[in-house]
């Protein structure tokens, strides 16, 4: 969930998958496609699109620059499976076990191991969509628990094994701890563990959602994805939905806090979805996905924030989708998910640019 398939729904009025593009068997499609940036995006030298249709987004880097590891929809699968490739979009090959449906894949540090949570031990099948008769609304599925395997997705071991939504995990560049959201508790909280799943601790108490995190490169702080209802009918609504498993994103804020969940500020206070943070190299700002400037709140694009709140900054123009951005070790490129030059509307694809501060 910090993706899945419903902020493509957003984004645009359907989202399609088609299988084109790199397969399942380690096969590639050609060398990534050489882009234009679009007017206005300054901070963009140049831009390669490394996938080719279908359904991909959260893709991350290795800590030493040269794989991605992201989840996707594709070569027929029904539901999100995680996948890794070289840099360049060579070289994919899925390593989740192909059953159930995946999200929040990770690398580790130390490059021999990866990190994703799956519904697989569930059920093999792919969970049922959320209901929309409920209006725009994520699903929260129980099956969900965290994994590490090795990079070619053998020796899969489970770290969580607890009654209800284990996900969105992430794990600190020193690779000591891993951050990530659990509904153990009866809320949809953040939560710190040691790698090997030991040592639990609740970081979050707040009423309502908090996901999609990161600890700051110097391990010191996490940045996060928040949505804390105070209105009585808006907390009621939220319990309400949480109980079949739904949540209703249309709000979430940016906080910051440090690592052992002291000193929590909000971020942003702009009533749109911001979502997918993550740190600058310096720690000094956030770079995240917005819809901030879309009446309509379809368009997403990617914006930096001082930790403070203060100097925001739109960085992409795309009238579509852009979301999930992280910065390469070496804070040289940057990758992001983007309907822009979708052949079919609703594909999202894999973009690498070269940045320019």
């Amino acid at each position: 969930m910090h993706r899945t398939t419903e902020w493509i729904v957003v984004a645009s009025s359907f989202a399609v998958s088609i299988t084109i593009g790199a397969s399942c068997d380690g096969t590639s499609h050609g060398p990534a496609a050489a882009l234009e940036p679009l007017p206005g995006e300054r901070h963009f030298r140049s831009l390669r699109q490394l996938t080719n249709g279908g359904e991909n987004a959260e893709a991350y880097w290795s800590s030493d620059g040269k794989q991605l590891i992201l989840q996707s929809t594709r070569d027929g699968l029904q539901c999100d499976q995680i996948f890794t490739m070289n840099a360049d979009g060579s070289n994919v090959h899925m390593v989740s076990t192909g059953k159930g449906h995946c999200t929040c894949s990770y690398f580790f540090p130390d490059g021999k191991h990866i990190l994703f949570s799956s519904t697989h031990l569930a059920s093999p099948d792919c969970p049922p969509k959320p209901d929309y008769s409920h209006g725009y609304v994520w699903a929260v599925y129980p099956g969900y628990d965290v994994f590490t395997a090795n990079p070619d997705g053998s020796d899969l071991r489970r770290l969580t094994d607890n009654p209800g939504y284990d996900a969105e995990s992430t794990i600190s560049t020193d690779g000591k701890w891993i951050v990530f959201t659990s509904l153990r508790d009866g809320d949809l909280d953040l939560y710190k563990m040691r790698a090997d799943g030991t040592d639990v601790t609740r970081l979050t108490d707040e009423l309502g959602y908090d996901g999609g995190a990161f600890f700051s490169r110097d391990g010191s702080k996490i940045v996060y994805r928040a949505f804390h209802p105070t209105a009585p009918e808006a907390q009621a609504r939220y319990r309400e939905l949480l109980a079949t498993n739904m949540l209703e994103p249309r709000q979430l804020d940016l906080w910051v806090m440090d690592a052992d969940g002291s000193h929590k500020r909000q971020i942003t206070n702009n009533g749109a979805a911001n979502f997918g943070p993550y740190f600058f190299p310096d720690g000094k700002r956030i770079i995240f996905a917005s819809n901030v400037n879309d009446p309509k709140g379809r368009n997403f694009d990617l914006y930096a924030i001082d930790v403070d709140g203060s100097n925001l900054e739109q960085l992409t123009v795309n009238d579509t989708f852009d979301g999930f951005p992280m910065f390469s070790p070496d804070g040289k490129r940057l990758v992001f998910a983007s309907n822009r030059h979708d052949r079919i509307a609703g594909e999202t694809n894999i973009f690498v640019a070269d940045w320019i501060d």
